[in-house]
């Protein structure tokens, strides 16, 4: 019962962090990439791809993430289960 509980906590938890580290990674990203574009506009179509291409792997993480909570949600158990077994007295 102490590994179910596990896996539900960490999967209520492990997304909304990743998300957020990303949101703020991302956010990063740009900023880091305008304020470039800013100071050097000759240079703005080389910051801008490799801004784009870091974005796109800030986001392929997250969606790991979401596949990986999936994964791990298809083997919690259904919560009439885990009340009969609680009303059986199992640990």
């Amino acid at each position: 019962m102490l590994y179910f509980m596990g896996l539900g906590l960490g999967l209520g938890l492990g997304l909304p962090i990743a998300v957020l580290g990303a949101g703020l990674g991302q956010g990063r990203a740009a900023a880091g990439a305008l304020e470039g574009m800013a100071r050097q506009p000759e240079a703005s179509g080389r910051i801008q791809t490799a801004m784009i291409l870091a974005l796109a792997f800030i986001e392929s993480l997250v969606i790991f993430c979401f596949v990986f909570l999936f994964l791990l949600m298809s083997h919690l158990p259904a919560t009439s289960d885990v009340i009969h077994l609680l009303q059986q007295g199992v640990k």
